[in-house]
């Protein structure tokens, strides 16, 4: 017998891995990398951002609706980037939470997870509401008398029950479900768009940009409401237990997330841009500017097609938002910071049970209560929308100031990492302050809903650091080897024979 042959027999005893991973129950290892591409692409939503998010943008930067959505892009794969640094190390299931905790502490932890809790959730809720706009549309194209609250109150049901049971069925199956719907929507979006293109005719390039036109106010409020369209990109980093060699695949989906998303939605805000502008109309006035175009250029059949992907992609994206939320709640559970029912899992399917039970009724019942409340959908979904990019854009913030702290606690930090990160920081900080101040500015009560959520959260952070720094000393648990994945791995604590 060779000494290779003697070690693997007999090897030598590891005593430094438990016998448990910190977010054990969940199915380990079980999707590979388009299953983890397909949970960022849902909670992004593509096919609904790229014509929902560009008529928002449109509605605030008229004159530099394109710009704003390239300037989005750059920044995004900015962010992506920073956030990778910590998806190349850690397999978490908390996303942001976990990261900021590993490099900036509890309380920054606390702060980022509150923040990116709001931004899945509001987006949750805006998928809900986008879904059932849409599938309200369809109805009445066929059925006049479908309109109204009642039969919206029975869309918002369905999509929620579906939702709930995709859940709790597994992350193989909502993920599988969710690429297949983003793959045909985002097919049946691109080929309209292109062949609209070709009906449009030639286009001005500098006119359809708004170069030398735009308002740099309205630019950066453009910005941010073009940057809730690719919000979610990291989202696949909630996976990092469940994915397979996650910290190759994870960095890979949140990356390939970014850039194909940003060319789908510069198509579409060219498409629409050159469409309205051809006819005369204001781009940020239209109910559904996809139909209006198909309407006007002899593409009637397949406006109703587009609307059907459309709301098949807001339901996608309901269930790729409430997927990742489940996994931040589920890991704050098993830190401690939330009850421990909500780091319950499935037994079956190894789900996060638990959370699910936690965040579905919040995520159900708003969209309800703001319809409820006489709120029309539309504005419904800005509100929910505006929102949820805040809490996105907050928990980003955070976590590009704690990657160069870890980064060099690690001693891995390079000079190109940290002006990424901090550029990434100053720039997501002053858009997100200019875009409130110009939505404050036209009556818009976004701001006034994020800061009550935002003083509401704050109080919530202070509240359970008070409780004592003993109490948060597991904060920002990610995946790790246990003993009986190490060759000789003993449990700590456990004895070896003779020992």
């Amino acid at each position: 017998m060779t000494a290779l042959e003697r070690a693997i027999a007999r090897p030598d005893p590891v005593h430094d891995f438990g016998a448990r991973s910190p977010l054990d129950g969940l199915d380990r290892r079980s999707v590979g990398f388009f299953d983890v591409l397909a949970q960022s692409v849902a909670a992004v939503a593509p096919a609904a951002a790229a014509t929902t998010v560009v008529l928002l943008v449109a509605g605030i930067s008229p004159s530099a609706t394109v710009l704003s959505i390239l300037l989005a892009a750059v920044l995004s794969l900015l962010v992506a980037r920073t956030i990778s640094q910590f998806a190349r190390r850690l397999a978490a299931a908390g996303s942001t939470y976990t990261y900021t905790a590993r490099g900036l502490g509890p309380g920054a932890g606390l702060a980022s997870g509150a923040a990116i809790l709001v931004g899945y959730g509001a987006i949750a809720m805006f998928a809900l509401l986008g879904g059932a706009y849409y599938v309200t549309f369809l109805l009445e194209s066929v059925w006049p008398a479908a309109g109204g609250p009642g039969t919206l109150a029975g869309v918002l049901a369905a999509e929620s029950a579906f939702v709930a049971l995709v859940l709790v069925r597994g992350i193989r199956i909502s993920s599988r479900i969710a690429l297949m719907v983003e793959v045909l929507s985002v097919a049946l979006i691109s080929v309209l768009l292109v062949v609209l293109l070709v009906r449009i005719g030639p286009i001005d390039p500098w006119r359809v940009l708004g170069v030398g036109n735009a308002d740099p106010a309205a630019l950066a409020a453009g910005g941010v409401i073009a940057l809730t369209a690719f919000v979610g990109f990291e989202s696949a980093s909630t996976l990092g237990v469940e994915a397979r060699a996650p910290l190759r695949n994870v960095p890979r989906a949140i990356v390939w997330t970014v850039v194909l998303s940003g060319g789908l939605y510069v198509l579409a805000a060219v498409t629409q841009v050159a469409g309205f502008d051809a006819l005369g109309a204001p781009l940020g006035e239209s109910a559904s500017p996809i139909n209006q175009l198909a309407a006007a250029y002899g593409l009637g059949g397949w406006g109703v097609v587009a609307d059907i992907g459309i709301a098949a992609s807001f339901i996608a994206c309901a269930i790729g938002s409430t997927t990742a939320l489940t996994r931040v709640l589920f890991t704050m559970g098993r830190d401690g910071v939330l009850p421990a029912p909500a780091g319950r899992v499935h037994p079956r399917f190894g789900t996060p049970i638990g959370a699910v039970a936690l965040a579905f009724p919040v995520i159900a019942g708003v969209p309800f209560l703001l319809l409820v409340w006489g709120l029309d959908i539309r504005d419904a979904m800005h509100v929910t929308i505006a929102v949820g990019g805040a809490g996105y854009i907050v928990a980003y913030i955070l976590v590009c100031v704690a990657a160069p702290v870890f980064l060099r606690r690690i001693g891995e930090q390079t000079l190109g990492s940290t002006v990424v990160a901090t550029t990434s920081a100053v720039v997501l900080t002053g858009a997100l302050v200019t875009f409130f101040a110009v939505d404050a500015a036209a009556g818009g009560v976004a701001v006034w809903v994020a800061a009550a959520i935002g003083v509401i959260s704050a109080i919530a952070v202070v509240l359970r650091l008070r409780r004592g720094p003993s109490s948060l000393a597991g904060i920002g648990s990610y995946d790790e080897p246990v003993a009986s994945q190490v060759l000789g791995g003993v449990a700590r604590g456990e004895r070896t024979r003779g020992g």
